[in-house]
């Protein structure tokens, strides 16, 4: 992993850094309607109320390199789930992004979790291929899962106590 990455808590004047790499880094991914379901996946609230399991990466000139985004769940506190994460495409395969996975894994843990779970789209493979790798059991595509048309694949792993 890159060793002149800071990792830090967002505040909430990083929702707009965020909001503005999810069109370059995401490449285009499902055209114009797919950039506005993503902006609107990444409200302010999280980094209002869900900062402390929440994580940033920055290179030492400020500019972002990686975000990801999570929470505990209120209803079922054995479980956390992974809202929202990235990786800026040009710091691909240097372990950014487990490396955040695996400090949320740790974060969380230490609350009592002992699940965690994501979703994502069918359409990103590269996501459904990288959550298998980091050991998350892959679901088959979940038609409607957020409404009509707006089908998903959901991630589960256990985390150790």
């Amino acid at each position: 992993m890159s060793a002149d990455l800071t990792f830090r808590q967002p505040h909430e004047n990083d929702h707009a850094r965020v909001l503005a790499a999810l069109g370059p880094w995401w490449g285009g991914l499902k055209g114009e309607a797919g950039a506005k379901e993503r902006a609107l996946l990444v409200p302010r609230l999280y980094f209002q109320h869900f900062t402390t399991t929440s994580r940033l990466a920055e290179r030492p000139d400020g500019t972002l390199a990686a975000f990801l985004i999570g929470f505990v769940s209120q209803t079922d506190p054995d479980t956390a789930y992974i809202h929202f994460v990235g990786v800026d495409p040009e710091l691909h395969g240097q372990g950014i992004g487990r490396s955040l996975y695996e400090w949320f894994f740790g974060q969380v843990r230490g609350s009592g979790v002992r699940r965690v779970k994501c979703i994502t789209s069918p359409q990103n493979t590269a996501s459904r291929a990288y959550h298998a790798r980091l050991g998350f059991e892959v679901s088959d595509v979940l038609p409607d899962y957020d409404g009509p048309g707006l089908d998903r694949v959901a991630f589960s792993r256990g985390i150790a106590a």
